[in-house]
């Protein structure tokens, strides 16, 4: 079936929509310290670099790499035997966490000058990843969008899919990048380069736990009923507010910096 053409007011409304959420929790973190707060053109370009740079390159690189990896026989027989949508899974639960995580560190390191103190990195590590989650539900907006669109269903629902998102999948990409954003402040300010690899490691654990959470119902579809959907959606907002409210209690107890 034909997609139906968009209009303009429906795909401004799509990016308010995908964008507007975001902001909001980057005006909450960048708050959220009492003490030395980041400025705020700063934080602005580290979440467009999340939003156009970050999400651009981890979309041509898990492509690139999806695409390689199913081409390994006993990789793809692995994951065939064990899952009904072997691609899926080794997407969402290998290769996103690492693609994403890595891409969205780029968009912190664009803030390099502007950390002083590891606290700096988790409020731009934070950001970055908020830009990212922005688009990212973009495209899934649209993404469902047309295939609403395909199956004759009233395309406008693609905006439950971005209101869902904004909320659950913003939180879990500020919190796991203001993970690696705290890694990369800790190894510029200690001048230890490597010292980033435990956070960013961590990172990769946290994003890959909230996707299977999520997709649960997709990784094991059938069993224990609809239920498993819900289960799953519900253990991973909860997973999502309790990261952030991690990150958050880290900067509302940071300490100011002392001129000496």
């Amino acid at each position: 079936m034909a997609v139906l053409p968009i209009s303009p007011t429906f795909l401004v409304v799509m990016v308010v929509s995908a964008f507007a959420l975001p902001l909001l929790f980057v005006w909450w973190i960048r708050n959220t310290p009492r003490y030395g707060r980041e400025p705020m053109r700063a934080v602005l370009y580290v979440f467009g670099w999340g939003a156009l740079v970050s999400a651009v390159i981890a979309l041509i690189l898990e492509s690139i790499f999806l695409a390689a990896a199913m081409e390994i026989g006993p990789l793809y027989s692995y994951l065939s035997s064990r899952f009904s949508d072997p691609t899926t899974v080794f997407s969402i639960l290998v290769l996103a966490p690492f693609i994403e995580e890595a891409s969205k560190a780029l968009g912190v390191r664009s803030a390099r000058l502007q950390v002083h103190t590891p606290a700096d990195g988790l409020v731009y590590g934070a950001t970055a990843g908020l830009g990212f989650s922005a688009m990212e539900n973009l495209l899934y907006g649209l993404t469902a969008w047309v295939t609403l669109s395909q199956q004759g269903l009233d395309p406008s629902a693609s905006l439950v899919v971005i209101a869902v998102r904004s909320f659950s999948s913003s939180l879990l990409h500020a919190s796991a990048t203001a993970t690696v954003g705290y890694g990369m402040a800790k190894g510029w300010l200690t001048h230890r380069r490597y010292a980033y690899a435990p956070f960013y490691l961590l990172a990769v654990v946290v994003h890959a736990l909230f996707n299977f959470l999520t997709g649960l119902g997709q990784l094991y579809p059938g069993e224990f009923g609809g239920l498993v959907d819900y289960v799953g959606f519900f253990a991973a907002v909860a997973f999502a507010v309790i990261a952030i409210t991690v990150v958050r209690y880290k900067l509302v107890t940071r300490r100011p910096i002392v001129a000496r």
